[in-house]
C-alpha cells in the first residue's frame, strides 16, 4: 500500500513564473469550490448523462448529488485532490486514486448510503459497476487512477491543463511503489489532450452504451 499524501502541503511542481500559478493539494474549506467546477466539467459527460438519467427533472441535483459524495470519499480516505490556482482563482482541479486495494475493489458503506439517498439505487449501481469495468481494463498492477479532472470554462484552451497533469506526475513521482496514471477518456478533444501529455490509450471500454479509451501515462525509467 502506498503512503498517503498529506493534504496540507503545496504540489512542487514547476509552473510558470512568468505568472502567478500554483498547485496545491485541497483543504477541506476549497471541496465546495471544487465540486462547483467539477460539476460544470462533467454535466455533459456522456457517461454521467447516462448513469443518473439526463432526461429526468431532477438530472442536476443528483449529480451535484454524486459528486458532493465522490469528494466527501476522496478526503476521507486522504486521496489526493489537487486544485490549480492563478493568482487566488481555483481554475483546475484534479481527483485522484493512490494504489490502494480497498478503493479498486469496493466503497465505504457511508458512501454507498449517501449515494443511494442522492443518486438512487440504479445510478449508484452504474457508478460502481463503470468504475470496476474501466480498473479491470488497465494493464497494471500497482497505478494511480485519475477519477475526474476540470479546468474553469472561462480558462480553458490557455495551457492550464497541462499545468495540472504536471501536478499530478508530481504526485505520480511521490510514490515510487506505482506504474503510472490511467484514466477513462470518453470524447475526441480527452483522448486527444491526454495523448498529448503522454498518455496511451490501451483498451477501448463500453460503460452501458458510452464507448471510451482506457489511457495509461506510465512511469518513466529512472536514470
Amino acid at each position: 500500500m502506498s503512503e498517503t499524501v498529506s493534504v496540507e502541503n503545496s504540489v512542487d511542481v514547476n509552473l510558470n513564473q512568468d505568472v502567478n500559478i500554483r498547485a496545491t493539494y485541497l483543504s477541506a474549506h476549497e471541496l465546495k469550490l471544487a465540486a462547483s467546477l467539477l460539476y460544470q466539467a462533467y454535466h455533459d459527460d456522456p457517461v454521467f448523462l447516462e448513469i443518473f438519467n439526463s432526461d429526468k427533472e431532477d438530472y442536476e441535483q443528483r449529480l451535484r448529488g454524486a459528486i458532493r459524495e465522490e469528494l466527501n470519499a476522496f478526503w476521507q480516505a486522504k486521496q489526493p485532490m489537487l486544485g490549480l490556482y492563478l493568482g487566488d482563482s481555483m481554475v483546475g482541479v484534479a481527483c485522484i486514486n493512490s494504489p490502494d486495494e480497498t478503493l479498486a475493489t469496493d466503497r465505504f458503506w457511508h458512501w454507498r448510503l449517501k449515494m443511494l439517498l442522492n443518486a438512487g439505487y440504479f445510478s449508484t449501481k452504474q457508478m460502481m459497476q463503470k468504475e470496476q469495468t474501466v480498473l479491470a481494463a488497465v494493464p497494471l498492477k500497482v497505478f494511480h487512477f485519475l477519477s475526474f479532472i476540470a479546468v474553469h470554462p472561462l480558462h480553458q484552451q490557455h495551457g492550464f491543463g497541462h499545468y495540472l497533469m504536471a501536478a499530478v506526475n508530481t504526485v505520480l513521482d511521490e510514490h515510487p511503489d506505482s506504474e503510472g496514471v490511467a484514466v477513462y477518456a470518453t470524447s475526441e478533444k480527452f483522448k486527444e489532450f491526454f495523448k498529448h501529455v503522454d498518455y496511451q490509450t490501451v483498451k477501448e471500454v463500453s460503460v452501458g452504451n458510452v464507448c471510451g479509451a482506457v489511457m495509461v501515462h506510465y512511469r518513466g525509467k529512472v536514470e
